[in-house]
């Protein structure tokens, strides 16, 4: 959880209700944020952890950038790897974007359910892609190494 909280204080709490645009980068994203970065797309960092709760595995995700959504509706993630292919449900229905303070960028953070066996999966496998399908929206993310990208 702490994670996340840092991601909150870094953008501060605004209510300015923006609608966000691709014209911030990744890169200055990635500068921003002290966490490394899961996986990146054209113009959103995806940032990533497999967590456990009382025996229940959750993918938690949080998507910082141009990615702008409200649904009561979910989404899913396909997770593709070496030997791993998986569709992960989000384990609510509603949630929303929120603004930040810096002008044009959302935070959005949806959990995903994970089955034992498939945590297991993900953990083991080496990933290369992730495709968040939310509403009539479709973002490709490829995974983040940072010694390609310096």
């Amino acid at each position: 959880m702490s994670f996340i909280k840092k991601l909150k204080s870094t953008f501060g709490n605004s209510n300015s209700g923006q609608l966000a645009s691709h014209s911030d980068s990744t890169d200055a994203i990635i500068e921003t944020i002290e966490q490394q970065p899961f996986a990146i797309s054209e113009a959103n960092v995806l940032y990533a952890g497999l967590n456990e709760l009382g025996g229940y595995y959750f993918f938690q995700t949080v998507i910082v950038g141009a990615f702008h959504i409200k649904t009561k509706k979910g989404a899913t993630l396909s997770i593709v790897g070496t030997n791993v292919r998986l569709e992960l449900d989000s384990d609510s229905l509603e949630f929303e974007s929120d603004p930040t303070d810096i002008k044009y960028r959302q935070i959005t953070k949806i959990d995903f359910q994970v089955e034992a066996v498939d945590a297991a999966k993900i953990q083991q496998s080496k990933l290369q892609t992730l495709v968040l399908t939310c509403k009539k929206q479709e973002l490709t993310f490829t995974i983040y190494d940072s010694d390609k990208e310096k």
